[in-house]
């Protein structure tokens, strides 16, 4: 299915343009001409991303950003005026993700649709669970049957590989590049030492098994 996109902009040529674009660009989308139209249709449309002017009739973009981020989280991206300094801080502040300014070309505005749906997309909450350990990948938060447990940025990237391929034994090496891509600042007997506190910060539940030889498991079974 592909994503939506709502045009809330007055001008009608320019929205009619933008619509035109994103549908060649593969988006399904639909405009409106004020901003108490755009809320209106926002909501029944639920879009993946809004495109909203800054200068609206009835209701102002500022507004109508303001109203919408308290109602959900949809990516907006603000159009505003080459001088509208103080507007550009005032809707980045209201919530929006980016802005265009005016004039602009219509392919730049489905580029920088496409990277905030992208950056968005990554950054959605991720949530990795193994028996009772959960492990929020937004949050950075890990929780034993509901409790949380303290873990500094190693243990976390370290259990989160983990995580992600139980029973199955990992090297050193391995480890290193599944929790830091290789941004590794040690040696890889130094794994030894973090993997040794992650599981002090894990017990009673010990899901780490040395594999001698190899490297390490996170094993699922009564975890």
């Amino acid at each position: 299915m592909s994503q939506s996109i709502l045009i809330i902009e007055d001008d009608r040529r320019i929205a009619s343009w933008l619509k035109v674009y994103f549908q060649r660009a593969g988006f399904s989308a639909e405009t409106a001409n004020d901003g108490g139209a755009g809320l209106a249709v926002a909501r029944s449309l639920a879009p993946d991303l809004i495109i909203l002017d800054l200068m609206l009739p009835r209701i102002d973009g500022i507004e109508v950003c303001n109203i919408l981020r308290r109602e959900t989280d949809v990516p907006i991206i603000m159009l505003t005026a080459k001088e509208a300094h103080r507007d550009r801080i005032k809707g980045l502040e209201s919530g929006a993700d980016d802005y265009i300014v005016k004039p602009f070309d219509p392919e730049e505005v489905v580029a920088r649709a496409r990277a905030v749906l992208r950056r968005v997309r990554n950054e959605v909450q991720q949530i990795v669970t193994c028996g009772n350990i959960s492990l929020n990948t937004t949050t950075r938060t890990v929780t034993i049957n509901e409790r949380p447990v303290a873990l500094s940025q190693t243990q976390f990237a370290l259990l989160a590989a983990f995580m992600r391929h139980p029973d199955q034994a990992l090297t050193r090496d391995q480890l290193i590049l599944l929790a830091f891509d290789n941004d590794f600042d040690g040696f890889d007997r130094a794994i030894d030492n973090h993997i040794l506190r992650l599981r002090k910060q894990l017990a009673p539940a010990a899901p780490i098994e040395t594999v001698y030889g190899t490297g390490y498991k996170f094993v699922t079974e009564g975890t």
